[in-house]
């Protein structure tokens, strides 16, 4: 790679876009990184974990080490015929970078690069910067950041900050800081009854009824009133299926599916307890039984104000004049995994086309972007000079 593309943080991301990264493929998208951050000088580890190609790059060895992190994977494009432009492409026109990972979040990762060339250009900090990046925040998240994380923790590796480049801007870019995230819990219900002829009901044991009661049970709980910082904890019904085709028969199975986004107030495991015993109740007197699996996708954390938000926002306000909002709203990302090492904050892109078909984000946003974290690294080691 040449060194001047090291400076770009557009021509990096399309080269990066280039690579049809869908979770769990890498199809090249690590080397590009790789790379890049060898010819900087960094340390690159690959760690691959299952299917997955992951990153760990760390250039300097005194703390405090400031990480970056992101990854390289991206969701399936859907139908390719209904974009504009090839989805691949990573085509370039009237001043947008077309393709999928142009907001979510390959753009975040060039300009990760290209911050560390600019800062890196007037000297090697006084500490360490370091990259962590995964293939896997798209998929299961089972064998990305979170076991990178771990293996990182047991190898005694001390990260101080992180920075997440997921694209958290809402409507203009730099208006939003994510300093934290809500917790997410999913849940499967089946009922199973007995199946029988509507006409003899007594023969059959009908699933639908104890499926209805049950979700209408859960639905009527206020979780709560909200929590500092975080927005009301919310429980969604995402499908019902009973799959009966015949108006005359009682099914002998009824299922149902939901998510919980929760705030600090609760715990995965205190909601996980709550289901069973809705579960267990709604069982009582009924012939069948009632099956409720539940997995916590992550637990609700914040990264409170302080020296290191006031940094980011500081760094964000300087490049593009815009007061940043801290806010935890949005999904999970990966900094549920990397707070277990560090405080962490998200900043990125306008994520207004991100998994949308024809994807696509501003360059004048992405060199922004790259000027943002360069700041946030000059900062960062300014501040943490004797």
């Amino acid at each position: 790679m040449e060194i001047a593309s090291l400076n770009d943080p557009v021509a990096l991301t399309q080269a990066l876009i280039r690579r049809p990264s869908v979770t769990p493929a890498d199809a090249g998208a690590m080397d590009i990184v790789e790379g890049a951050l060898t010819e900087l000088g960094f340390t690159c580890r690959r760690m691959r974990f299952g299917q997955i190609e992951n990153l760990y790059a760390r250039i300097g060895e005194a703390r405090p080490n400031l990480c970056f992190a992101g990854h390289t994977d991206v969701v399936p494009v859907g139908d390719a015929a209904a974009w504009s432009r090839g989805p691949f492409d990573g085509d370039l026109a009237d001043g947008i970078v077309h393709g999928r990972g142009a907001v979510d979040m390959k753009s975040a990762v060039a300009a990760f690069i290209c911050a560390a060339a600019g800062a890196l250009s007037r000297g090697k900090p006084k500490g360490s910067i370091s990259l962590l990046i995964t293939g896997d925040e798209e998929g299961v998240a089972e064998h990305g950041t979170k076991a990178v994380v771990a293996a990182l923790i047991q190898e005694g590796e001390t990260i101080d900050h992180c920075l997440v480049g997921e694209p958290t801007s809402y409507a203009v870019f730099g208006d939003m800081i994510k300093n934290g995230r809500r917790g997410s819990i999913s849940a499967k219900i089946t009922v199973h009854g007995v199946q029988g002829h509507v006409a003899y009901p007594h023969r059959a044991a009908n699933p639908v009824p104890v499926l209805i009661r049950l979700l209408a049970a859960l639905q009527a709980r206020v979780l709560d009133e909200g929590y500092p910082g975080f927005p009301r904890s919310n429980l969604e019904v995402t499908t019902v299926d009973v799959g009966n085709t015949a108006g005359n028969v009682i099914p002998a199975r009824a299922t149902a599916a939901l998510n919980i986004r929760f705030n600090p107030a609760h715990t995965g495991a205190t909601l996980g307890a709550w289901l069973d015993d809705a579960a267990r109740s709604a069982a009582e007197g009924f012939g069948g039984r009632v099956e409720l699996t539940s997995a916590i996708g992550g637990e609700a954390f914040v990264t409170p104000p302080g020296a290191f938000t006031a940094l980011v926002s500081s760094a964000v306000r300087a490049v593009t004049g815009v007061e940043p909002e801290l806010s935890t709203t949005g999904g999970t990302s990966d900094a549920r995994f990397i707070r277990a090492m560090c405080e962490v904050v998200e900043f990125g892109l306008v994520g207004a086309s991100m998994h949308a078909v024809d994807e696509s984000a501003p360059t004048a946003q992405i060199q922004a972007l790259a000027a943002v974290y360069e700041r946030v690294i000059d900062e960062y080691f300014a501040a943490s000079s004797p």
